[in-house]
């Protein structure tokens, strides 16, 4: 009896662990807006969208960055919007205003990834929306680094 006990709680705890942990990858960590309509992504399903990454430098960070993750433009056309203001929000609740004509090719990305590593809370993530300063001097601007919001976890567009 003693032993079909434990064996029972042993057995919850292994599947407890396994369903938080599959919980933990599927935790949304970007809330998109559209509306009444609500887009939640994980993090697996952001990289599930087309990846770009550039290399640039940054006025926050220390020479030349490698930054991954999905174009602005990639994700407004995964959720078939073309018109509007983005407005992005951080983690803290500070909110920036994005103008629709930033989601370029060329663009910003929404970036996961820096130097091939996830980013912190403490490092400016776990998502940053980041524009390839380097590649433009039109990105090299007050403006634009206002707009350059991380820790973002929220996005509606009005």
């Amino acid at each position: 009896m003693f032993k079909q006990q434990m064996f029972k709680m042993l057995s919850a705890l292994i599947c407890g662990a396994t369903f938080a942990t599959a919980a933990l990858a599927q935790d949304t960590v970007l809330e998109v807006s559209v509306g009444d309509t609500r887009h939640e992504y994980s993090l697996e399903q952001l990289k599930a969208l087309p990846v770009t990454s550039f290399e640039t430098t940054t006025i926050w960070t220390t020479g030349s960055q490698t930054f991954e993750g999905v174009s602005l433009l990639a994700l407004m056309n995964a959720i078939e919007v073309a018109e509007g203001t983005i407005q992005a929000t951080a983690i803290n609740d500070y909110s920036v205003t994005i103008p629709m004509s930033d989601a370029t090719a060329d663009g910003p990305i929404i970036a996961y990834l820096t130097n091939g590593e996830t980013m912190s809370r403490r490092d400016k993530g776990p998502l940053w929306i980041v524009y390839p300063y380097d590649s433009d001097i039109k990105y090299q601007n007050e403006i634009i680094y206002s707009r350059s919001i991380w820790q973002l976890d929220r996005i509606s567009i009005e």
